[in-house]
């Protein structure tokens, strides 16, 4: 079972450090470098970008979700009360970035998309993005604090 629980928590750091990675990029250079760009640009660029994200970035974080979960159940049922509740810890964050992105970025990210896909430009298109730079910061410390609690629960097998 520890051999188990190990691997379970390594697939979860893999598919959330994917996510983490993508939060950490767009908190250090995409926020910055969007700034600088005309609304037009900001429009059609995370338009695009947002196009693929939503379409491809739900497998790593549904793999590292699920992997996290099955960690904590795992380590629980092994008896391994340390490792389960670091990858309970892990899995309560990766489900509160969920929240986050779910209520404030994909919202934006719709509306971005569908602006980008039809060729129009939003007149609201800087104050979308600041609502959705509003919660980056914490998109990133909820997966940094699910891939400790992840490194915790190999620690603690």
């Amino acid at each position: 079972m520890h051999a188990v629980v190990q691997a379970l928590a390594v697939v979860s750091i893999l598919a959330n450090a994917v996510i983490y990675g993508t939060d950490v990029f767009c908190a250090i250079v995409q926020r910055p470098a969007i700034a600088n760009v005309s609304d037009q640009v900001l429009t059609s660029v995370m338009g695009q970008v947002h196009r693929y994200g939503d379409r491809r970035m739900p497998v790593p974080g549904a793999i590292g979700a699920v992997a996290a979960l099955l960690t904590a159940v795992t380590s629980a049922v092994s008896g391994r009360a340390g490792a389960a509740i670091a990858a309970a810890v892990a899995t309560i964050a990766l489900f509160a970035w969920l929240a986050v992105y779910a209520k404030v970025s994909a919202p934006v990210n719709k509306q971005l998309t569908a602006a980008a896909t039809q060729g129009t430009t939003l007149d609201n298109a800087r104050a979308l993005q600041r609502t959705w730079d509003s919660v980056i910061n914490l998109r990133v410390a909820l997966q940094l604090i699910a891939l400790l609690a992840l490194c915790c629960t190999l620690i603690a097998v």
